[in-house]
């Protein structure tokens, strides 16, 4: 994933356009141009825009669903227990959790 301001480094080098200028177009600085670029500062959104709109580019987000972390096989096996034994399960696993976190503590080091 490109930083924001590798984005507008990109943008930037593509049009032609020298930092100065850029800062004229959008409303602030070359140097603020040249932190940014270099990761040194992390824009806000409505420098980022400014920027990007300067340059001739419309900035969005975008969103995408993270995939599950569980193993479906075990979900769908878990979904077929009963509310009560889903409940024991969830409180020994809770138990042995506090006992790994003591057991963590009670270690030199």
């Amino acid at each position: 994933m490109e930083t924001p301001g590798e984005i507008i480094r990109q943008a930037r080098l593509q049009q032609g356009v020298s930092q100065r200028s850029l800062a004229r177009r959008a409303g602030t600085t070359q140097a603020a141009v040249s932190l940014i670029e270099r990761g040194l500062t992390s824009p806000r959104w409505e420098t980022l825009r400014a920027l990007l709109l300067a340059l001739g580019y419309e900035p969005g987000v975008d969103t995408r669903r993270l995939e599950a972390r569980a193993d479906p096989r075990h979900l769908a096996a878990l979904r077929e227990r009963q509310p009560a034994e889903r409940m024991a399960l969830a409180i020994s696993a809770n138990r042995l959790a506090g006992k790994l976190r003591k057991a963590g503590h009670d270690t030199p080091g």
